[in-house]
């Protein structure tokens, strides 16, 4: 006879040892113990007989444990055993629960490391713990959607008018799927359904002065800006070496040779397939040798003014630009890349393969081949003192060399 909730609310224990056993049909049972009830299956595969919990009173009904006595019926039916396939249930819900987007995130953070600048792991780490983890964090990977990005990162981003961050955090959660594909823990990249949600990007665009005579005014101002030694010296190098300003800020002690007038840039920190050699003029020379009896016992040329195991902000060079009087649409720290690029070429005449090799351009010979790092290192090293030697003719109010004709 068919059990009744009745019945099993109100059924004792009667003393026996393993309890008394209550059949309900279908191989299901309820075992009554003094510690409580059990729901219980009896079946048999491949001849041999097993028994497998459907789950304890009164957590589970018996019209629940009834539909999971069905459920294991229909898999017992096609040859599978349940107690193996909810083994495997448990085993998935538990690898869900550890492999969450945050685990996996850091994991990938940890893994890619090498791959980027420390100024940029710095950006990416920030960006996870500020807009992306407090959101989806402790979502397991394999429940993540792509309205789950969409809603709870992207749109917040572009809430507070962060358009391209948003466009850099989408790509970023796109990297940690593709990394959870890898490792077996996505099926896919869920962001490539969002390549026509997002708002679009305004184009960039880093002012730049590239007039000569206010190019005079600017390196006069930077020679009278009164403020931290590393910042005044950060101002002073950067249109002698027109790098970038990431490349500006976290250069190292290590990389420069003073006595060869070198600044070697490791590949691996620029995502480059060689090393970038950067030629000194005498006047980053001297600019370099003041600052080494300031920060020459440290790792960083431009060190934080905080701390010394960092180095000095992104926003530090272009706040000093700020305070001289350069907004950010008249002049940029990345401006003086463009500076450098408009006047080399269209008023000093310089070669412009050269001066695509400074920028740290990717540069071909005539078969198509990337030219290695010392490519024409000679002459390069001629036109930077050239340049060196032109801004401060400049600087000084000397007469201004005309365009060229068109």
């Amino acid at each position: 006879m068919a059990l009744t909730d009745t019945f099993v609310r109100q059924v004792k224990h009667k003393g026996a040892e393993i309890g008394e056993r209550y059949a309900d049909g279908g191989g299901m049972y309820l075992r009554v113990k003094a510690a409580g009830k059990y729901w219980r299956l009896d079946y048999r595969i491949d001849g041999k007989p097993k028994t497998m919990g459907l789950g304890v009173y009164p957590d589970v009904s018996l019209l629940q444990a009834r539909e999971r006595r069905d459920a294991a019926r229909k898999l017992l039916a096609t040859g599978t055993d349940p107690s193996a396939a909810k083994r495997e249930e448990k085993k998935a819900r538990a690898d869900a629960a550890a492999n969450t987007f945050e685990a996996v995130a850091r994991e990938w953070l940890t893994k890619t490391a090498a791959k980027r600048a420390e100024g940029t792991q710095l950006k990416v780490k920030t960006w996870l713990e500020k807009d992306v983890l407090p959101f989806i964090g402790k979502m397991p990977m394999s429940t993540i959607g792509p309205r789950d990005i969409l809603e709870r990162v992207v749109r917040k981003l572009e809430a507070r008018g962060a358009i391209d961050t948003a466009h850099r955090v989408k790509q970023l959660c796109g990297q940690v799927f593709r990394f959870a594909v890898v490792s077996g823990l996505a099926e896919r990249d869920v962001t490539a359904d969002l390549s026509e949600a997002l708002a679009s990007k305004a184009s960039r665009h880093f002012a730049a002065i590239t007039e000569p005579k206010r190019v005079g005014d600017l390196i006069r101002s930077i020679h009278a800006y009164s403020g931290h030694p590393s910042t005044v010296a950060a101002l002073k190098l950067s249109p002698l070496v027109f790098v970038r300003p990431g490349e500006l800020r976290t250069a190292e002690w290590a990389e420069i040779d003073l006595d060869a007038a070198e600044w070697r840039i490791a590949r691996a920190k620029m995502k480059m397939k060689v090393d970038h050699i950067v030629p000194l003029a005498t006047q980053a020379i001297e600019i370099l040798r003041d600052l080494h009896r300031i920060t020459g016992h440290g790792r960083y040329v431009f060190p934080s003014i905080r701390t010394g195991e960092r180095p000095m902000s992104e926003n530090t060079i272009n706040a000093a630009l700020r305070g001289m009087g350069y907004s950010a649409e008249i002049h940029t720290a990345h401006g003086f890349r463009a500076t450098a690029r408009t006047i080399m070429d269209e008023v000093l005449g310089e070669r412009v393969d050269f001066i695509e090799h400074q920028l740290a351009h990717m540069v071909k010979d005539a078969n198509g081949r990337a030219y290695n790092r010392t490519a024409h290192l000679p002459a390069r090293r001629e036109m930077m003192q050239r340049w060196a030697d032109y801004l401060d003719k400049l600087a000084a109010g000397a007469e201004i060399i005309q365009f060229k004709a068109a």
